[in-house]
């Protein structure tokens, strides 16, 4: 949740750090030592990669984003699609805000990622400067389109009155039972009336709209949209300004007269759109519009519920991965750049230190090289070893941008071919895969617990 990316080389490095403490451990080192090489090998690490291998992203192009977009993707089901890693740059761009220390900050959770049945991955679309949800008009007499939207975001039902629980209503006339109903519409009516007075034309709810208040907003050409989940009205929020109202009661954002201005969202247009099956609502602003919104949306096309779900589980890694290199801004070469040169730096650090510890540092320092090996590995090359070898006599040479161009199958520089990862995405891998690791080793003894036997039935001997 911390990175967003590089779960499955924590995954791969801590197993690796376990299988070999075990090794050493047979051997007769107590698990102590081994926790104490470790630690002392993933502080260095830390201290190693930012000053040896960081490259900072303000020296590089615009290229820089898009070639770590495709790092992250590159192993995924979508990997071989270019255009979604520039779609991913675009859209997380988008969303910069300025913080309250003065640093530029990229929300991953500004961009709405929706999916829609149809077609193929390559039809999926960005949305910039702009939000979209899942969901329709509450009626098909309202307008599909209005320019200049103002909008109103309501947490609460918009229906007619009904008394409350417990209150009886005695009638000796029956025209005034009719007077009753009218006052229940009337109230009702008034509500409607006081959000419009301020012009209002687009009202969106989490709660629901009965068919008198559908009735009123059709006849007045107001857009209405009911049950939008709170996490998207939250969202639509910070891209229009507008402030969810809980209540019609006097508050700070009621005056009067009816809602303030300061609490109604504004865009450039608002309109209702059929993706495939599903009707959607976009809210969008132009670029050089007054009404700029923090936000976009992805709407991903897909044959199949298996497709859609692992290209919004891949285009969320590229998301952070690239708000996190933004955010810091370092980068560092992929392809096991980073692996094989912190290996070789944690055997000349092993000789520093005496006893036992340095065996540990030793084999952390051989757990490290477990990336470049699977990578090599996944690829299907021929020669994985000699492969692996060529790019640690590389690094032993010197050239600490060497990584695997595992389309190519050979050993390349790896900043300079745009085969790029974030730094804070490398140094908590290492961080998360350590500790991990250090935690499994302090268990001392597993005690299992045999499984509950169902009753037997008596009548069965």
């Amino acid at each position: 949740q911390e990175v967003g990316d590089g779960t499955t080389s924590v995954v791969l490095v801590a197993a690796e750090l376990l299988k070999k403490a075990n090794e050493l451990i047979k051997g007769g080192i107590h698990a102590t030592n081994i926790i104490q090489g470790y630690r002392a090998a993933m502080k260095e690490c830390v201290k190693f990669v930012p000053h040896a291998l960081g490259v900072k992203t303000k020296t590089l192009d615009e290229q820089v984003l898009v070639n770590i977009a495709k790092t992250s993707l590159s192993s995924k089901f979508i990997g071989t699609d270019a255009e979604f890693a520039r779609l991913v740059v675009e859209a997380i761009k988008s969303v910069r805000v300025t913080g309250f220390d003065g640093k530029d900050k990229y929300p991953v959770g500004q961009v709405n990622v929706l999916k829609s049945h149809g077609k193929g991955l390559t039809e999926s679309r960005l949305i910039k400067n702009g939000y979209a949800i899942a969901l329709g008009r509450a009626a098909q007499g309202m307008p599909t389109r209005v320019e200049n939207a103002r909008i109103a975001l309501l947490d609460f039902d918009l229906r007619k009155a009904r008394m409350g629980l417990g209150v009886k209503i005695q009638i000796t006339d029956p025209a005034e039972l009719e007077k009753v109903r009218q006052n229940e519409m009337d109230i009702t009516k008034v509500r409607i009336e006081k959000i419009l007075s301020k012009g209002v034309n687009v009202i969106l709810t989490s709660g629901g709209l009965d068919d008198f208040s559908m009735k009123y907003l059709i006849d007045r050409k107001v857009m209405g949209v009911r049950r939008v989940p709170k996490k998207d009205m939250k969202r639509i929020a910070k891209a229009t300004g507008a402030k969810p109202l809980l209540t019609l009661t006097a508050t700070d954002q009621w005056d009067e007269e009816g809602i303030d201005d300061s609490a109604i969202g504004k865009a450039d247009l608002v309109h209702e759109e059929r993706v495939g099956d599903n009707d959607f609502v976009f809210i969008t602003n132009n670029g050089d519009s007054q009404y700029q919104g923090k936000s976009s949306t992805l709407l991903l096309r897909g044959a199949s519920d298996f497709v859609l779900d692992e290209a919004e589980r891949s285009v969320h890694d590229a998301l952070c991965a690239t708000s996190r290199a933004l955010e810091s801004g370092s980068v560092v070469g992929g392809g096991g750049c980073v692996e094989a040169s912190v290996s070789l730096h944690l055997e000349e650090f092993a000789t520093s230190h005496r006893g036992r510890e340095q065996m540990a540092i030793l084999a952390f320092a051989e757990a490290s090289m477990t990336i470049p090996k699977t990578l090599a590995l996944n690829a299907a090359l021929p020669d994985v070893p000699a492969l692996v070898a060529e790019l640690r006599v590389a690094h032993t040479r010197g050239n600490a941008t060497a990584g695997l161009d595992l389309s190519k199958g050979e050993v390349t520089d790896a900043v300079s071919q745009g085969i790029l990862e974030p730094m804070v995405s490398k140094l908590k891998s290492i961080k998360f895969a350590t500790e991990a690791a250090i935690t499994i080793l302090r268990i001392d003894d597993l005690v299992k617990v045999a499984p509950e036997q169902p009753p037997q039935d008596p009548r069965m001997g």
